[in-house]
């Protein structure tokens, strides 16, 4: 994971344009369509209408979001596969999207089937939460459970999706030898947190932060690097004293074929917003996110070292399928 940690936490904010001069392209000069694979309401669809809202302060040009859930992203990022490359449509995604849906098999594609353009910003508010009623209070409790009974904890997941490769990591790296169950969405993973039908499961702060003040819920920690000061006191598993690092980058990305100019531009334009005080202001009051953007280059470069570590669970994530 030390190369993840490297690459994730090396600036607070890089961009592959700093100093250059833009772009020479009219783009945008239409309407950008921007497709995600998810449903209304959750993370990806916040950051996705987060930044289309300043990219039309920025360009003058509006973004219209489209959402496609099902099939782990799939149906979405195969739509943005097959669009025309005239820079009219685009995808905002995660690396759950295009890098686990290929690990997984979900998809016979990646991230080398589009034109990456940038990460606008970086998923750091996840953390693992167990219900209050599991009893589970501590990464040292879930260990013991599941060293005195492998069917005692229950983790709730997406199988073959972001949430399923947390959970292999999270068991690769402290040695708990949990139950999979595939629970669906975040939405449904709480309910079956609530409802005692999983102990465990990986989801956004922002959509467990009442039921953690309430007391429904126990948060393990969080896996970054570093904590993220947006979610409070909650320590990270490396202060735990466990390497689980793992991030998810928002990715934007355009078909096959788009002009090098137009994903030169939008990278640009994504390091413009990413600049913009109020945007961080909104990330944080959304998802209780900080800034973190990559340019091009760096995009490239850190969604290729992803895929390769997430390689080595590619049978694990396919043999629940």
């Amino acid at each position: 994971m030390s190369a993840i940690r490297t690459l994730l936490f090396s600036a607070a904010t890089i961009t592959a344009v700093a100093g250059a001069a833009f772009a020479q392209t009219d783009w945008p000069d239409q309407t950008v369509n921007v497709i995600i694979g998810a449903s209304p309401g959750g993370d990806t669809d916040f950051n996705a209408r987060t930044f289309a809202r300043y990219f039309e302060q920025v360009t003058g040009t509006s973004m219209v979001i489209t959402n496609m859930p099902g099939g782990g992203a799939t149906i979405a990022t195969t739509a943005v596969r097959d669009a025309a490359p005239d820079g009219s449509t685009i995808l905002f995604g995660h690396t759950g999207h295009l890098i686990v849906t290929e690990v997984s098999g979900l998809a016979d594609y990646g991230i080398d089937d589009f034109e990456i353009c940038c990460i606008p910003a970086v998923d750091q508010g996840a953390v693992f939460v167990t219900s209050a009623q599991s009893g589970i209070t501590s990464v040292e409790d879930l260990v013991k459970r599941t060293n005195d009974d492998p069917d005692a904890v229950i983790y709730g997941t997406e199988f073959g999706g972001y949430s399923h490769l947390q959970g292999l990591l999270f068991m690769n790296e402290t040695g708990a030898d949990m139950r999979l169950v595939d629970t669906g969405s975040a939405a449904e993973k709480i309910a079956s947190l609530l409802g005692g039908r999983v102990h465990v499961a990986g989801i956004a702060y922002g959509a467990v932060q009442d039921y953690h003040e309430s007391g429904q819920m126990v948060v393990l920690g969080q896996p970054n690097a570093e904590r993220n000061p947006l979610l409070g006191d909650i320590p990270t598993f490396a202060e735990q004293g466990v390497d689980f690092v793992m991030n998810n980058p928002y990715i934007i990305a355009f078909p096959k074929g788009t002009d090098e100019a137009i994903v030169e531009r939008m990278a640009e334009i994504a390091a413009e917003i990413s600049d913009m005080p109020e945007y961080a202001a909104d990330l944080e009051q959304g998802f209780r996110q900080p800034v973190l953007s990559y340019g091009h280059e760096e995009s490239i470069e850190l969604l290729s070292t992803l895929r390769d570590n997430y390689m080595q669970y590619r049978d694990a994530l396919q043999s629940s399928r």
